[in-house]
């Protein structure tokens, strides 16, 4: 049965090897097809009163790319053996992101597989996929993808993701998949001749936003919530992160991200596992994680970009664009972070020129996904550089020991050296060219006016290329010896509930300048942040980890420039 929703068309043919089959219409705008001999493996176009061939808005499959024909496919066609996965809750966990293409030489689902038990060995609970639906050309972030219910044939296709979740399940690792609802990629977007899938005003800095709130809009919200069930409920997936809901435009009493909360609620209930959804935001606002009896939207967790600021100036130095507010009093940001989950809570932003957020110490710190590295924040530098590693050292002994869900980035656990550049591969000369434009606008508008003339061309296969691990670089003792400070972190945070506790009312931070001592329970955690070696005064205690063999106890704590030390309060 071929279905498609096109509610303005007089007349839609769905067609098979050349040949049309009318469809007949029905309510709401629906139009459906009986076509004998069609099933798994089929080709197909819609058409729209006699017009150009066009994909299906809902294809789970698109083996030729954007710009193709529709093949059906049948999700019960796949064999899982996965029965006996009874899912993960991401209190306790942390999260892996990582970019398929990129994760390996070969840039495939199957390749990502043969290193899963790498991350099973490192303590991952989560691998947070980027975005898989099919995108122009061969190599993209996946943030301007089209076909938004199925996988790029360029990673493996559909049964190729489900064979790599399955993969993440027999390790015991649970999959989030990031998913892009507030926009679409510009090549290869046939949704508005369908119907009226986009605001008619509204837009954001990536383009048109979808309509989930003026005439038209039920079923377009039912477009994306469906899609988000999909991937929930047919690829197995363990929750989804949300691509920047503060671009979602939905003047509606039912927020969208509610309505999206309350179904994946309900499909969780059905399957008997625990579904997660991460939203990433910029609005610093609580109410996205704050249960709906008490009036909120009740996703699982969100994004905080203030810790990731905080760590970042304090370990780097670094104060231009949005580290300027982080930077003036380094260790006094952190302590606020780390004690109040955002630092503008209502605070004046100099970046923005205007007070921003809300307080949210009463919000379970697991709630909030952190992180020191991510995909934006080093693939919006011009070079997509990543920290150097003694600063990532000093930033993972703060965040593996937070109240919050701490999220790597692919490489960083050995310190990777390969940058994290943004790269298209748009057909169209027009895009190609208006991308690196693009890039350029939007590294003056963050303040970065050098870094505009420094950026590769996002287009260059060799940027994309760069930008592939280089997992040679384990055979080094230097980075076995990065590995082995991650692993021992995670460790330490799996085995000791003081270091994974999610109350913010329980931590204490003592600071000055230039360092800071972060009680967790029976343990502190002392970070000196500056180029000066620090004695602090310390009550009897033992290391039980540090990142510089000169740190010691003597009997107070020396810390070396830039080092960090875990304690644990003497006995008795």
């Amino acid at each position: 049965m071929f279905e498609l929703w096109a509610p303005q068309a007089a007349s839609v043919e769905v067609e098979i090897d050349g040949t049309r089959h009318p469809m007949r219409a029905g309510r709401g705008g629906w139009w459906t097809a009986e076509v004998p001999g069609a099933g798994h493996g089929t080709d197909y176009w819609f058409r729209l009163d006699g017009g150009d061939r066009l994909p299906d808005p809902r294809t789970r499959w698109q083996p030729e790319g954007i710009f193709g024909p529709s093949r059906v496919y049948d999700h019960d066609r796949f064999v899982w053996s996965d029965e006996l996965w009874t899912g993960r809750t991401l209190a306790g966990s942390v999260v892996y992101e990582l970019h398929i293409g990129t994760f390996t030489p070969a840039g495939t689902f199957e390749a990502a597989t043969e290193k899963l038990d790498h991350l099973a060995a490192l303590g991952i609970g989560f691998v947070e996929v980027m975005p898989v639906p099919p995108v122009p050309g061969g190599r993209n972030w996946g943030y301007d993808g089209v076909d938004l219910w199925a996988v790029t044939d360029n990673y493996g296709g559909p049964d190729g993701f489900k064979r790599f979740v399955d993969a993440c399940h027999r390790r015991g690792l649970g999959v989030i998949l990031d998913v892009v609802h507030n926009h679409l990629g510009p090549s290869g977007n046939f949704l508005a001749p369908f119907g009226p899938y986009f605001h008619s005003s509204a837009s954001s800095f990536w383009g048109q936003a979808v309509n989930l709130d003026g005439p038209g809009s039920d079923e377009v919200r039912r477009y994306f919530i469906g899609n988000a069930l999909q991937w929930l409920r047919d690829y197995h997936l363990d929750g989804l992160r949300l691509d920047a809901v503060h671009a979602l435009h939905d003047s509606r009493a039912l927020h969208f991200l509610e309505e999206l909360a309350v179904e994946a609620d309900n499909l969780s209930a059905a399957l008997g596992r625990p579904l997660t959804l991460i939203a990433e935001s910029d609005l610093n606002d609580p109410r996205l994680v704050t249960p709906r009896e008490a009036g909120g939207y009740g996703l699982a967790a969100v994004w905080n970009d203030d810790v990731h600021h905080a760590l970042h100036a304090a370990v780097t130095g670094e104060r231009h664009g949005y580290y300027e507010d982080f930077a003036a009093t380094p260790a006094g940001a952190l302590a606020k972070v780390l004690t109040s989950a955002y630092y503008h809570d209502g605070t004046y932003s100099s970046f923005r020129g205007r007070d921003h957020g809300r307080p949210a110490r009463h919000v379970p710190g697991h709630r909030f996904v952190v992180c020191a590295q991510n995909h934006d924040q080093i693939g919006n530098r011009a070079e997509g550089d990543r920290m150097d590693p003694q600063a990532l050292r000093l930033a993972a002994g703060l965040l593996l020991t937070s109240p919050f869900t701490p999220m790597l980035f692919m490489g960083e656990e050995w310190g990777a050296r390969t940058p994290f550049l943004f790269f298209t591969d748009h057909v169209e000369p027009h895009l190609r060219e208006d991308e690196a434009d693009r890039r350029r606008r939007e590294f003056v508008g963050f303040g970065y006016d050098d870094w505009a003339r420094k950026a590769p061309d996002p287009s260059e296969e060799t940027t994309f290329l760069r930008a592939k691990l280089d997992w040679s670089e384990l055979e080094h003792d230097a980075h076995r010896a990065h590995l082995d400070w991650y692993r021992a972190l995670i460790a330490l945070r799996r085995q000791h509930p003081d270091l994974s506790d999610p109350r913010l009312d329980r931590v204490r931070v003592e600071h000055e300048d230039a360092w800071l001592v972060v009680h967790r329970g029976a343990f502190r955690v002392a970070a000196n942040l500056g180029p000066a070696p620090v004695t602090l005064q310390t009550r009897p205690a033992e290391i039980v980890l540090a990142s510089d063999p000169g740190v010691h106890l003597s009997p107070d704590l020396v810390l070396p420039p830039r080092s960090l030390a875990v304690l644990r309060a003497a006995a008795g």
